[in-house]
């Protein structure tokens, strides 16, 4: 990457951002505030996939799966639901295009919430695509006249889309991407997914609690092939138990519309048949066609922008952040480049990206959260740390509130017992891991987690009983 400083007066720049998810609404916020002259470009609407079609729908989608199960729990604990006869009833039942109604509304609502607080602040929106003419030019083609936009600063944040292969072609009916999944008008009887990575162990999970009968095609040994063992293990465990069908080693090679749904082909000659099909086969980033290569900016043979850890690419000037740069595909992560991006250019103080500290999380029931080493890096010898699981079977509100799967697992650095990691699969895990993210940003050891204060009972205290357990002996 160039060596450009960021060295332009931010009272006097003119910012133009390509883009208006994660990365480039924040990017703009954050361009705003230091004073800059800003416009986003966005085609589809602010929010971009993540808000829209990605991230807020399908999280909503999942909770309301959750919720569904939350009827089950409650049997468990005693709590039964009758009809005004006093008949039990048994089941709840999901009205699909009720659910997606709701699901697509709250993702317009905080759509058009992004869009006024860009606003507020004075960001200039452009309903349109956007191209880069050169490093300093941008043309903007919408409904209306085009439109050429000078820049000193230009961040790409334009994401990514579903990967769509010749033999397995969407038509939004019965073969879908998870971005046509809320047009649906009726719940799938028997829903294939292809695909066990994370998009497809969370939609697989949300309609198996939505009602649908759920096939799972898994190309690799287990679900989820990218995590932690110990908590793919877990999921793929409950997926089973709730009756989900996972086919392990089971690469797809076809899937073709039938007279009343769909048969997926494997590889191997068996065939797969279901009422619908959902393909989460990956994602490609949007970089073509937008005159990337024209003026110079580097790409990755898949297609990713090259950048580095202050999201600068190879051009002096030209930003990116998120999906577009494949350095990590999380909303989060692209939020940070973006704000990364407009203080390093705009000569505010910056700190590079760094992906050791990252929190993620898998909205599966229960959550995956991770942040820090991973198991691998410890089974590979990569980094000498101490590991620590607690079931949270034997924690006592997680007995209380019907907890039977999942664990905190910690690692801690060998000799210095920083906490250089962990794990946690629960209900709400996406909540637990940020104590174990503080730890970790901050370095703090395992008696400084120990010895801070919990609320008894609480999930939280395996945190604090599994810091204890790793507490260094001399």
């Amino acid at each position: 990457m160039g060596g450009w400083m960021g060295a332009v007066n931010a009272r006097s720049s003119r910012v133009v951002i390509l883009g208006g998810g994660p990365g480039g609404y924040e990017a703009a916020l954050v361009a705003a505030h230091l004073g800059a002259d800003v416009t986003v470009v966005e085609r589809t609407g602010i929010g971009g996939a993540a808000v829209l079609t990605d991230c807020v729908p399908s999280k909503a989608l999942i909770s309301t799966a959750d919720y569904m199960s939350d009827f089950e729990t409650a049997a468990d604990l005693g709590v039964h639901l009758e009809d005004h006869e006093g008949d039990e009833v048994s089941d709840a039942v999901a009205d699909l295009p009720e659910v997606n109604r709701r699901v697509l509304t709250l993702a317009r609502a905080q759509s058009a919430d992004i869009r006024t607080r860009l606003g507020e602040v004075g960001v200039r929106v452009l309903d349109g695509a956007g191209s880069l003419v050169s490093p300093t030019s941008v043309r903007v083609e919408g409904a209306g006249a085009a439109e050429e936009l000078t820049a000193d600063v230009v961040l790409v944040a334009t994401g990514a889309s579903p990967r769509v292969m010749d033999t397995a072609v969407p038509d939004g009916e019965r073969i879908l991407t998870w971005q046509q999944i809320y047009d649906l008008r009726e719940l799938p009887q028997r829903l294939v997914v292809v695909g066990s990575g994370v998009t497809g162990a969370e939609l697989a999970q949300a309609y198996l609690g939505l009602g649908s009968e759920v096939v799972l095609v898994s190309s690799r040994d287990r679900v989820l092939p990218g995590e932690d063992p110990d908590a793919a293990a877990v999921i793929e465990d409950v997926f089973r138990k709730r009756g989900m069908e996972v086919l392990g080693r089971s690469r797809m090679a076809a899937v073709e519309r039938t007279a009343d749904g769909v048969v997926v082909r494997l590889e191997d000659g068996r065939e797969v048949t279901g009422t619908h099909a959902l393909l989460a086969v990956g994602s490609v980033p949007l970089t073509r066609g937008i005159g990337l290569e024209e003026v110079g900016v580097d790409l990755q043979p898949s297609g990713h922008v090259a950048v580095d850890r202050v999201s600068r690419t190879s051009v002096r000037g030209v930003y990116a952040a998120g999906d577009c740069t494949g350095v990590l595909p999380l909303a989060s992560v692209a939020a940070m480049q973006g704000r990364i991006a407009m203080s390093h250019a705009l000569g505010d103080a910056v700190a590079p990206l760094q992906l050791g500290v990252v929190s993620a999380n898998i909205f599966t029931d229960p959550e995956i959260a991770t942040v820090g080493i991973t198991q691998k890096d410890v089974d590979e010898e990569r980094v000498d740390a101490e590991v620590l699981m607690l079931p949270l079977s034997r924690n006592p509100r997680a007995k209380m509130l019907g907890i039977t799967d999942g664990f905190v697992k910690l690692f801690a650095q060998k000799g210095s017992g920083a906490v250089v990691g962990g794990v946690v699969v629960a209900p709400r895990a996406s909540e637990l891991i940020f104590p174990v993210t503080l730890a970790v940003q901050h370095r703090l050891n395992v008696d400084q987690v120990a010895s801070t204060f919990t609320v008894y009972p609480s999930l939280s205290g395996s945190i604090a009983e599994a810091a204890r357990r790793l507490h260094p002996i001399a």
